[in-house]
């Protein structure tokens, strides 16, 4: 199977990049033209998308430490969170239905789900011998 590590540096490099063009685009192209609340939003979703993509960085520098299933599922975890999550609230920023708020809530739990396995997985580490 292929090395985590790759694929999940690789991941984080996407979504990375792609939240410093969301924020530069917010910034600069959609300041003007969006109400302070969906400027809000949109920054909401920037900074978890940042923040989780150095976390992805984090278990990838880990991952030679942690058993690979456990990594892979945090990996996918962050991964699928940050879609979710940020995704649903740059999409409401750009008016799309209220009733897609509903996936937001997913996007948090599988945040949290990635840093429960991450610490889970790290706990169960066997100590250096």
């Amino acid at each position: 199977m292929a090395d985590p590590r790759r694929t999940i540096a690789c991941t984080a490099a996407a979504f990375g990049g792609l939240g410093v063009i969301a924020g530069a685009f917010g910034a600069h192209a959609l300041k003007a033209t969006l109400a302070a609340d969906r400027i809000a939003l949109w920054q909401t979703a920037v900074d978890y998308q940042i923040w989780h993509a150095l976390a992805l960085l984090a278990l990838a520098a880990l991952a030679p430490e942690l058993e690979a299933r456990p990594v892979r599922l945090a990996g996918a975890l962050f991964a699928l969170g940050i879609v979710l999550f940020s995704g649903s609230l740059y999409l409401l920023a750009l008016g799309a239905p209220r009733l897609l708020g509903l996936v937001t809530p997913f996007g948090g739990l599988a945040l949290i789900g990635g840093w429960l396995v991450l610490g889970w997985t790290s706990l169960r580490r066997s100590p250096p011998q």
